[in-house]
């Protein structure tokens, strides 16, 4: 965040990052499809999500008031966490004393499906942090992207609200950005093609992100890639590219 703003009362912007992250697989028999929806399942159940989540508020500075979690049948889960930004509030004594006044939440939620033709599985996760006052949620980017096998990735960023600095004016962002990917690693960028459409006038910025290299193997859900002969990888690794491209584009591009 840099050197902190000068500011009258309290910070009263609020900042939320909607992250959403796909990872697309090849299961070729119905069985397997199954199997790798009970695998994703199991891999990101709702304790393991609680995990990535706690470390999310850790990153960001915050302190956890309540966590609810949950897994669903016939798969699925969910996590939400209310946070809070500790501030520092001086009584009519002159003692100090800490208050919680600017709550905020962290949420998960996954979705696991495949494709009822194509053998194209994919499992969903939208993240959602919200925060108020000083603390941003875009530092920990390189961090979630990490936590998931990330295929695609969407990302929308805004500042909400308007806060007064120690003069009175109005102050409807505390930070500078130009791009999310301002905030994500060279290296990570590095593996992703990526598109901004920001709105600058009102604080929003979207990022779009879509990995460049295919290993096919890692995307066969038990299967040998030296099992199949050269015609079918081919047409296995078009099929996955062109699910991770209309994911990517958030429209049908290719006709059925």
């Amino acid at each position: 965040m840099g050197n902190k703003l000068k500011l009258y009362g309290f910070n009263n912007l609020t900042k939320a990052l909607s992250f959403n992250i796909y990872d697309v697989c090849y299961a070729k028999t119905e069985r397997e499809q199954r199997d790798y929806i009970a695998y994703i399942d199991e891999q990101y159940n709702s304790e393991r999500l609680t995990k990535i989540l706690l470390q999310v508020t850790d990153m960001i500075g915050a302190t956890v008031l309540n966590i609810a979690k949950q897994d669903y049948e016939p798969q699925g889960a969910s996590v939400t966490v209310l946070i809070a930004e500790e501030s520092m509030v001086r009584s009519l004594d002159g003692e100090t004393v800490v208050a919680h006044l600017d709550k905020s939440h962290v949420t998960v939620h996954t979705y696991p499906e495949f494709h009822p033709d194509n053998s194209i599985a994919t499992f969903r996760v939208d993240i959602d942090v919200a925060t108020c006052g000083e603390i941003t949620p875009l530092s920990t980017l390189d961090f979630l992207i990490g936590s998931f096998d990330s295929d695609i990735i969407t990302m929308d960023y805004r500042v909400r609200g308007f806060t007064r600095d120690i003069d009175g004016k109005k102050l409807y962002i505390d930070h500078d950005i130009t791009s999310i990917q301002d905030y994500i690693d060279a290296k990570t960028l590095e593996k992703y093609d990526a598109i901004d459409i920001n709105m600058y006038q009102a604080n929003i910025f979207h990022t779009k992100m879509l990995i460049k290299e295919v290993d096919l193997q890692n995307y066969l859900f038990k299967t040998d890639v030296y099992e199949l002969p050269p015609k079918t990888r081919l047409k296995i690794t078009n099929s996955l590219r062109r699910e991770m491209i209309e994911i990517f584009s958030g429209m049908n591009v290719y006709k059925e």
